[in-house]
């Protein structure tokens, strides 16, 4: 829920179905929020545009442009990249969810689902984003492997001076992977790191997710990715090189 001192977060409701969108609306109209919707793919991503919302609530199936592509448009572009989305869809079977994942999305709600679970949703992924200017260090300071760097002041990642455009969730899991070089990190340990979720469950947000994660930080890195090992059954070790001179 958005605090009093603060003006309500914007979210945008991308879904065709007027019914589902105007419970959605008012789930989180009610939690405080300000909600706007759109019934398509194409107008969604003129609202995305139009005003940068600081949620997307998408549905996958959509006329017009598809939720797919709608999200893969909002990753692409450098204004959006950042904006979390949480993807609501009747399509339940694990590879979707993995799919939606590896699209870019934040986290998964499969229809028909719980207006209470929802609004937890958006709170959990919203108090996450919201924490990301806080990883800021107040010392700074720049992590490195190799020609790998995160500047804790900036959360700026670069690898070979190019900028990797991570999202704020990908950039937690490298930044506590990299500190705790050589170390094995559990996806438990993981999650509370990177979702500020306890256990294997909480808000909905479960370890499989670490694994979706993983995957896409590692295509982002390109050779670097090589560098986030699997510990069987466990979690992941950062064993990348030391700092290039």
């Amino acid at each position: 829920m958005t605090s009093k001192s603060e003006p309500p977060a914007r979210i945008l409701v991308i879904e065709d179905d007027p019914g589902i969108a105007a419970l959605v609306a008012y789930q989180l109209t009610r939690a405080g929020y300000r909600v706007e919707t759109a019934g398509g793919g194409d107008g969604g991503l003129e609202s995305v545009h139009r005003e940068i919302p600081d949620l997307v609530v998408l549905d996958r199936m959509l006329p017009g442009l598809s939720g797919d592509q709608v999200l893969k448009a909002i990753r692409q572009d450098p204004a959006t990249r950042y904006v979390p989305v949480l993807v609501l869809t009747a399509r339940r079977e694990e590879a979707d969810r993995i799919e939606g994942l590896e699209l870019g999305a934040d986290d998964y709600l499969t229809k028909p689902f719980s207006p209470k679970e929802l609004v937890l949703r958006v709170e959990a992924i919203l108090r996450r984003i919201g924490g990301f200017a806080g990883l800021a260090d107040h010392e700074g300071g720049v992590l490195r492997a190799g020609k790998l760097a995160l500047d804790r002041g900036s959360m700026r990642v670069t690898l070979g001076g190019e900028d990797v455009p991570l999202t704020p969730t990908e950039y937690r899991l490298l930044r506590v992977l990299v500190e705790n070089r050589g170390r094995m990190q559990k996806r438990a340990d993981l999650l509370e790191a990177a979702w500020e979720a306890e256990g294997r469950t909480r808000d909905g947000v479960r370890t499989r997710t670490v694994d979706m994660h993983i995957r896409r930080l590692r295509t982002k890195l390109g050779h670097a990715g090589e560098w986030i090992e699997t510990v069987r059954g466990f979690g992941y070790r950062f064993r990348g090189p030391e700092p290039a001179g």
